[in-house]
């Protein structure tokens, strides 16, 4: 509360109402004790001065994320500061180290996704925004380091969100523990599928709550030594087993029974159930179904969740067998029998469901029925059969089902720990208790009663530990807390569970008296705890009592107590299932011996709770608590509702207030010595200015106040309860006079800024005056000046006009005469060259049309005579074909596959050439013919002028002109004549033209078909490439085999197979070291070189093999060393790819060089720290890969060019095809080079490839990690600006302060520098070069705008400006790099460019939504600029953030989309791809930079290695 002289007129306070708790106002009088207030909602209203609590008027509208953070901590501080965030969507706080949890009544799956999860992992508590999984990683590390368990306790009330917590919490811990993937069913994933198990079989909908817990639930995860997940335990506590029977109106019966009513037909015909409105343990409240909860797909969902932890399909039938029993049990009805007090079931219906309740129970339906209606009573000699009435036989019916269904929950958990198992080497745990919150309702029974215990006993754990928080901070700080006293609640539990005396102790005792009722037991609780203070009896009651918690006063009514308190198992129950057909159901009830069936007739429910509690307690006082308080914002379960009044409720009942009670208790208000001066600096800024250090500077500032009861740790300064308000009315005081100064000096200056501007104007309208004046005298006389001018000017206009036309009539009448007579002329003339140009162009077109079609006939009897000798062949060949096994028929039907789409491609290609050639050639005829008749124009033209000037020379001599008649009139008709054939011939050829274009346009369109159908043809080919490429590889292997076992025969007598076989066998020298078997398809076409070979001497081949390997240990010893680079290419990649050539290794079907090129390779890299290594390794990777592209075709590949005489095809496709090959590469094929040429590859160096591309890949994004790697410290540090205090208060250099803000930024800058001088010193392609840079500055941009939205002290108006700053330095880079290896580098950085403009943005209350999102920043999502907006504070200006409507707009639209998880996620991802294909890298180098490179001088001087200087 408010000291006395901390309330002043003017004053911000926060004051009680009725109806939000407590609202803010004004102080506008102070009269002794009690103060007038004027509130926010314009009411005004008196209190008294200790009624009312101060408010802090520099708080932030967005709250802060930490309560200790908070000016002052008391009710209504924390109220609003919770209410400030959750109205932004913050539902996490902490209080210390507690977390706080406002149920926000709908998903948020951007807050737990596996992006937030590795932000949050290894973080410092605190660093991030409040999170559960911040507490989850803070137990989970110190469980790891100091080997101490953990414990993280969830409470709540109903509704406010425990089991999703708890949920995120496991989820949690589940990723940090995890096992990988392939290791099957692991712990973690049984223990994430025990919740839907539990929930199916222990939630249920509720007036509070639609998923409410009904029990209690530990779970005890388990780890070992390295932080992984060995096993877990769960245990419940006090399920409520009376809703099995009973349930009130609007609440549902446990979630299982419905999900079954829901099942597939089948299992429901199996278990004849049908409706859940017909079953009468349904049917009592009329809610059936819960909004967007699917009971058929939660039914499967809770099968599938059983197969995970280990429940047989056996065992979930029997499992639904007895959920369905129970329904069927709950329908069998009772009415009055033959005897008196008796009963049977009351008919048809009630038999049918008794029979199937017998059935699916697995026992005698007459067993079942008798004990139902009857009960025996055992005696010393003899057995008494008693009936019962129908009352008596409901309840025993209730009692059976309540009993089943209690025993089949304790077997489910039985069983899922069993499953899970747990790690007996286990050092450490980590348990998630999800208990029951306090509760206080209009009728509070025993499962209250057991509830309020639980709390109370939590509450004194809790206050147990914030008082042992609160003693580590006073220590740490080394200050003296010594007096400081500790609340305590252990009176409430001596009241509850001493032994004896305690209320549960009586409870049994009056439980096991045989005739104690619940209104004895009330009487008895009367006398004991009459003088008790925390026990009182309600005056209108006769059996209730009320017990006054640590969160209020509950009344309890004790008419169910002792039922309740029971816990016993009738004798004819446990006989009749026990002895059950079903071993599920008898194993739920395994038969006692006769001494412990009579001692287990009574056990108590409330002792065997106390014992489960207190085990519980055992286990959490032997671990590090950490603590996760759930807030129900309004009792409507909707979202964007926050009632006062409720949720402060709740922070009493959760032991917030508690805590803050016992803060209060010692020093509530605790700031950092630069936060204290930067506030109170000004109530004593003499005392600062001598001095640097802070301790010295606030003991001087505390000094000079005069303020008492203080204490200074090493960090901070700790104040006293209402000492914080004190310092903040002498704040005011201070500011008040400052106000007032300034208010003066502004009238006095807007005074005389008005009397000046006033003085101005009058003699500016002066001046204006005289002005215009002056004007309109000087405007007369130039008016009439100006008419005497017009006058003068439109008199000689008329008379030059008049003359003009004259002129230009005679002109004009001249120049027709002479140009009729030209033009007549002309037209004679054109004519007749125009009809010499067509005849020639028709006879022209006759010889090409009878060219053509003689062509055509050639070409078809020369394709008709080529079909009958392949077909010939044809049949040849497949008469040996059939002789050479499966395998061989395969290849040839794949090569004849190939042949055939390579013939259609290339005669497709063909088509389209002869068509364009046809069409271009047409093109030019018409141009020429175009550009004939513009030269006879443009010579027209010219006769015509010269005519011109020659009449006009005439008719100046000759002035007399005589008319002499030159029309003949013959010659004009023949002409005419003459002139009408050459225009009917000119439109004729025009639409001839009309139609060759539309012809032209239709076979065009038919071409682009046929490409299109070529290119798919060509993908085919490329597929039936590398299926052939194995069916050769196969063929290859078995021909190996071949020879070994024919190797074996020859030394046998027996002859051998290859001599009665037509095709002889013959090794193949590859050239490279290495021989391989082959049986060729044509053995005639054998080079005889080969078979000399194959003949030749032993010894000469192996002498040739191991002189190969030498020189293949030659060139890799050699290109094993940094040979560096020549014209910018690097040596060695040219050496390789020369030696590979020569030795014909890309041709050869086995070789083992490319595999000792790789292992040097993979041998080179090992040092992934050397990034000069990686990036020599890189360009020569690259270079090589460049080179192969290139030069390597697949065998049998259209474009592939070989050196040696290719094989004759096998198929008539196959001869077509070589037959246009050979003519249409004449026309395509472009000459490769003298350095690459285009060999036919053989599968091992199209394998060879495949491994350098993915060396080439693997090189690269090593280099970029590594970056990645000495960026990340850098960037974690660049994100904020460093706090240094202000130079006015301790005279700090801003020098000092200056330069660690650069130097990050410039390490940053000199990392960037050293791997750009690193990648071009190795010549590496600028293209890869440009990929690392374009993914660093991405890494850049992710991390940077990543730690921007997850940080609040870093969305700062001077951070803004020093991220900005570090911003402009990469820019200057990029510019530095230039385009050829920054390429698109700054473009990356877009997200945290748009964000930090917008942090330095002054006035931005004024800025609309449209404007940010268009014009600032366009490339942010809705949820990104919604977290910067309310996360901005202006440390600098003190300005305020974008106004509330631009916040409202943000949230209609975060709303609309909460259902989208991508649009809801506001982290960016890292993209750790690889951004090229070796096509990029082929397009960026040319072959002829190769032209120049020198091989290797080493091996130059090896004779071996002459070729190289070729």
């Amino acid at each position: 509360m408010a000291t006395q002289a901390s309330i002043a007129v003017g004053s911000q306070v926060w004051v009680e109402d009725p109806d939000v708790a407590w609202i803010d106002g004004e102080v506008i009088k102070v009269h002794g004790d009690t103060v007038m207030i004027k509130c926010s909602n314009e009411k005004t209203v008196t209190a008294k001065a200790s009624d009312v609590h101060a408010k802090d008027p520099e708080e932030s509208p967005c709250g802060v994320d930490d309560m200790t953070k908070l000016a002052y901590l008391h009710e209504p501080g924390v109220l609003q500061n919770l209410k400030s965030r959750y109205d932004m969507n913050e539902i996490y706080t902490y209080t210390g180290s507690i977390l706080i949890a406002v149920n926000p009544f709908r998903r948020l799956p951007h807050l737990y996704d596996i992006q937030m999860m590795e932000q949050y992992k290894g973080a410092d508590f605190g660093e991030l925004s409040p999170h559960p999984f911040a507490v989850a990683d803070v137990a989970y590390r110190l469980m790891l380091n100091e080997g101490i368990s953990q414990s993280i306790l969830v409470s709540g009330e109903s509704g406010a969100g425990k089991t999703e917590s708890t949920k995120m919490i496991m989820r949690y811990l589940a990723y940090m523990g995890g096992k990988a993937a392939s290791e099957g069913r692991t712990v973690e994933k049984q223990v994430l599928q025990s919740n839907p198990v539990l929930e199916a079989f222990g939630n249920a909908k509720t007036v509070r709550n639609n998923n409410s817990s009904r029990f209690g639930k530990f779970v005890e995860i388990q780890f070992d030594q390295k932080g992984r997940i060995s096993g877990a335990a769960v245990r419940t506590y006090l399920l409520e087993r009376s809703r099995v029977c009973q349930i009130s109106d609007s609440e549902r019966n446990y979630h299982c029974f419905y999900m079954i009513c829901a099942a597939p037909p089948e299992e429901l015909e199996r278990y004849k159930l049908g409706d859940a409105s017909t079953f009468h343990y349904l049917n009592q409240s009329k809610c059936y179904k819960i909004e967007g909860l699917d009971e058929s797909k939660e039914y499967l969902e809770t099968r599938k969740a059983m197969d995970i932890i280990g429940i047989s399909s056996q065992e979930q039938e029997a499992i639904f067998r007895v959920v369905a029993a129970i329904l069927h049990l709950g329908n069998v009805e009772f009415a009055e029998g033959d005897d008196v007090d008796s009963s049977k079931p009351k008919n048809e219906k009630s038999m049918f469901h008794l029979r199937t309740a017998a059935e699916l129970f697995m026992c005698d339906e007459k067993a079942l029925e008798d004990s139902l209606c009857k009960r025996v009573i055992v005696t010393r000699d003899e057995n008494i059969v008693k009936t019962l009435d129908p009352e008596a036989a409901k309840g025993s019916r209730d009692a059976l089902a309540k009993t089943v269904y209690s025993r089949l929950f304790d077997w489910l958990v039985n069983k899922i720990n069993n499953s899970i198992g747990q790690d007996p080497n286990s050092k450490c745990l980590i348990g998630v208790l999800d208990i029951y919150g306090f509760e206080s309702f209009k009728i509070n029974s025993f499962e209250q009663f057991c509830i309020n215990l639980t709390n109370e006993k939590l509450q004194q754990h809790f206050n147990q530990h914030v008082f042992k928080m609160e003693q580590e901070e006073y220590t740490k700080e080394e200050i003296d807390w010594s007096y400081i006293e500790f609340v305590d609640n252990q009176d409430i539990l001596d009241l509850i569970d001493k032994k004896p005396g305690g209320i549960i102790a009586l409870l049994d005792e009056a439980c096991m008296l045989p005739r104690s009722t619940h209104e004895t037991f009330a009487q008895k609780l009367y006398q004991t705890f009459k003088n008790h203070k925390r026990f009182t009896k309600p005056k209108l009651s006769r059996s209730d009592f009320t017990i006054c918690h640590y969160a209020g006063d509950v009344t309890y009514q004790t008419e169910l107590f002792l039922e309740k308190n029971k816990d016993y198992v009738v004798a004819e129950h446990q006989a009749l299932l026990g002895a059950s057909g079903c071993s599920f159901v008898s194993s739920l009830f395994p038969l006692l011996s006769e001494d412990s069936s009579k001692s287990s007739k009574f056990s108590s429910i409330g002792s065997r709770f106390k014992q489960q509690l207190q085990s519980l307690l055992e286990t959490l006082s032997a671990t590090e608590p950490h603590y996760i308080r759930c807030v129900k914002p309004n009792s409507l379960l909707k979202p964007a509702i926050f009632e006062n009044q409720n949720v402060l409720q709740q922070l009493r009942c959760g032991g917030v207030m508690e805590a803050i009670r016992i803060s209060c208790a010692g020093y509530p208000t605790r700031r950092t010595f630069y936060e204290f001066i930067d506030r109170f600096g000004l109530l004593a800024p003499g005392v600062l200015s001598g001095s640097s250090d802070e301790i010295i500077a606030v003991r001087r500032l505390l000094e000079k106040v005069d303020l008492q009861g203080y204490q200074i740790g090493k960090t901070k300064v700790f104040l006293r309860a209402g000492q914080m308000a004190e310092l903040d009315a002498r704040r005011n005081e201070v500011l008040g006079r400052s106000a007032s100064l300034i208010q003066r000096k502004i009238r006095s200056f807007l005074a005389k800024k008005s009397f000046i501007a006033l003085r101005r104007s009058a003699v500016q309208i002066q001046a204006v005056c005289r002005g215009e004046i002056a004007r309109g005298v000087y405007q007369s006389l130039r008016r009439e000046a100006a008419s005497l001018k017009i006058q003068t000017s439109y008199r000689m206009h008329h008379a030059r006009k008049a003359y003009t036309e004259l002129y230009v009539s005679a002109v004009t009448i001249q120049s027709c005469l002479r140009g009729l007579a030209a033009r007549k002329e002309i037209h004679f003339r054109r004519q007749t060259r125009a009809a010499i140009i067509i005849q020639s162009r028709c006879r022209q077109f006759m010889a090409r049309l009878d060219y053509s079609r003689t062509k055509k006939a050639a070409l078809t009897t020369q394709c008709i005579w080529r079909g009958k000798v392949a077909r010939k062949e044809l049949r040849k060949l497949k008469m040996a074909a059939r002789e050479t096994g499966a395998l061989q028929a395969a290849k040839n039907k794949l090569e004849k596959q190939v042949e055939e789409l390579t013939w259609r491609l290339q005669l497709e290609k063909r088509m389209r050439a002869d068509l364009e050639e046809a069409k271009s050639q047409e093109n030019a005829k018409l141009q020429a013919t175009l550009q004939e008749v513009q030269q006879q124009y443009k010579e027209t033209k010219d006769t015509l002028v010269k005519e011109r000037e020659a009449a006009k020379k005439v008719a100046d001599i000759a002035p007399v002109i005589k008319e002499v008649p030159v029309v003949d009139t013959e010659l004009m008709n023949k002409l005419r004549d003459e002139n009408d054939k050459l225009k009917t011939l000119v439109s004729s050829l025009e639409k001839k033209i009309d139609d060759t274009e539309k012809k032209y346009d239709e076979t065009n369109k038919l071409s682009e078909e046929r490409l299109k159908k070529a290119m798919d043809a060509e993908s085919k080919i490329d597929d039936l490439n590398m299926a052939m490429l194995r069916l050769q590889e196969k063929i290859s292997n078995m021909e190996c085999d071949e020879k070994v076992q024919r190797q074996a025969l020859l030394t046998t007598p027996v002859r051998s197979m290859s001599e009665h076989l037509s095709i002889p066998i013959a090794p193949k020298n590859l050239e490279n070291g290495y021989h391989e078997v082959e049986e060729p398809k044509e053995p005639q076409s054998a080079p005889p070189a080969i078979k000399d070979y194959g003949n030749g001497d032993p010894k000469l081949r192996k002498s040739s093999v191991e002189k190969q390997l030498e020189n293949v240990d030659a060139l890799i010893d050699c290109v094993a060393k940094n040979l560096g680079y020549c014209e910018g290419k690097p040596v060695a990649a040219f050496t390789i790819y020369k030696c590979l050539l020569h030795w014909k290794s890309f041709e050869a079907e086995k070789t083992s060089v490319f595999d000792r090129l790789i292992q040097l390779i993979g041998s080179a890299i090992e040092n992934e720290e050397d990034n000069d290594n990686l990036a020599y390794w890189l360009s020569n990777t690259s270079s090589l890969l460049f080179l192969l592209q290139r030069s390597l075709k697949a065998a049998g590949a259209p474009g592939s060019v070989s050196r040696k005489k290719p094989p004759q095809p096998t198929s008539l496709f196959g001869r077509m095809a070589q037959g246009l090959r050979s003519a249409s590469f004449a026309n395509m094929h472009v000459e490769a080079t003298d350095v690459v040429r285009q060999v036919e590859a053989k599968y091992p160096a199209l394998l060879f490839k495949q491994q350098l591309t993915a060396y080439v890949e693997k090189i690269y994004g090593i280099i970029r990690d590594n970056i990645k790697k000495e960026l990340s410290s850098l960037i974690s540090l660049c994100i904020q600006a460093p706090r240094t205090m202000k130079a006015s208060m301790l005279r700090m250099s801003g020098r000092s302060s200056g330069q660690p803000q650069s130097n990050h930024w410039q390490k940053i800058i000199e990392n960037l520098d050293v791997l750009l001088r690193i990648l071009q010193d190795n010549h590496v392609p600028p293209v890869l070069a440009q990929k690392i840079f374009t993914q660093i500055f991405s890494y850049i941009n992710v991390q940077l705008f990543n730690s921007l939205l997850l940080r609040r002290e870093c969305c700062s108006f001077s951070n803004g400006e020093y991220v900005k700053a570090g911003l402009a330095e990469l820019e200057l880079w990029c510019a530095k790099a230039t385009a050829e290896y920054a390429a698109s580098s700054w473009d990356e950085i877009r997200h945290i460019r748009q964000a930090v403009g917008f942090l330095v943005i002054f006035q931005k209350f004024r800025i609309s939504y449209d404007e940010i999102v268009h014009d600032l920043c366009p490339i942010l999502s809705v949820q990104q600029l919604y977290r910067i907006c309310t996360q901005y504070w202006d440390d600098k200006y003190n300005t305020q953030s974008v106004s509330s409507d631009v916040l409202s707009n943000m949230r209609v639209l975060m709303t609309e989309d909460s259902n989208n998880a991508e649009s809801s996620s506001f982290l960016l991802d890292d993209n750790s791809s690889i951004p090229f294909s070796v096509e990029d890298i082929t397009n960026t180098i040319l072959e002829k930079d190769f032209s120049d490179v020198k091989p290797a001088e080493e091996l130059l001087e090896n004779p071996a290695f002459q070729f190289l200087q070729d």
